[in-house]
């Protein structure tokens, strides 16, 4: 099924179009400063959710690098008087200075030009993702930008991978999910999918062992899709460093 080259790219977001560390990172120790009371403090909420406010970095097993918005909201609400509604609201309106893992244009360009078509999967909320695409100037590159939020459900479910392939007119087995965390995987190998992992998020190659190939980060891929033409996946499939 696998055998031709995928004409539909599904990204991930975080981790793999932009820095993880280094765009929440920043963002976390700010917003839980911000959202901290006198009942939950931020060294409270930090540690609810993974994160070191002193090195501003999340611990590997922070269930926030592959959760949704939602599910930060809900660990913080066990801490916080607020709800997770009301949490999950201020999480979503804070501005974000994505970081990029490499100049976006030119690559996603590249693979606009070899007749592929892009689209975005996060587990972030579609909204902000939206605007951080646009604050780096590559929103209108992606067909198709779906969050946790925009009534498929959220990774690792299958179902906004298909609901994606079904938008574009496409066959789940010509599409491709590539990701930075077992969550993409999963949903991409759960919707007939190939599924890529890239190193550029917190998980190891160990971690992504089950993709169909490891890429260092995203601007491997024209070489890697290039590579595909007449091969076959097994073929195709990279030994993990």
């Amino acid at each position: 099924m696998h055998a031709t080259m995928p004409q539909t790219l599904i990204f991930d977001k975080d981790g793999t179009l932009i820095g993880f560390q280094e765009t929440w990172g920043p963002y976390t120790r700010d917003a839980l400063t911000d959202l901290a009371t006198p009942q939950a403090p931020a060294s409270v909420l930090a540690e609810t959710i993974g994160f070191d406010m002193q090195t501003g970095r999340y611990a590997p097993e922070s269930p926030a690098i592959a959760g949704t918005t939602a599910d930060v909201a809900a660990l913080l609400a066990t801490r916080d008087p607020r709800s997770a509604a009301e949490i999950e609201a201020l999480l979503n309106a804070r501005p974000v200075r994505a970081q990029p893992v490499a100049p976006l244009a030119p690559l996603l360009d590249e693979l606009i030009a070899a007749g592929h078509r892009l689209a975005v999967m996060t587990n972030d909320a579609e909204a902000p993702a939206r605007r951080q695409l646009a604050e780096m100037g590559v929103l209108a590159r992606f067909e198709m930008v779906v969050g946790y939020d925009s009534g498929h459900g959220a990774k690792p479910h299958p179902a906004p991978l298909l609901a994606i392939a079904e938008a574009l007119g496409t066959s789940p087995g010509d599409c491709t999910m590539i990701g930075d965390s077992t969550h993409d995987l999963d949903a991409a190998r759960a919707a007939g999918m190939m599924g890529v992992g890239v190193l550029s998020g917190p998980a190891t190659a160990a971690d992504l062992a089950a993709a169909d190939a490891i890429l260092p980060d995203i601007t491997h891929l024209p070489d890697w899709l290039a590579s595909r033409i007449g091969s076959t996946p097994q073929a195709a499939r990279p030994t993990p460093r």
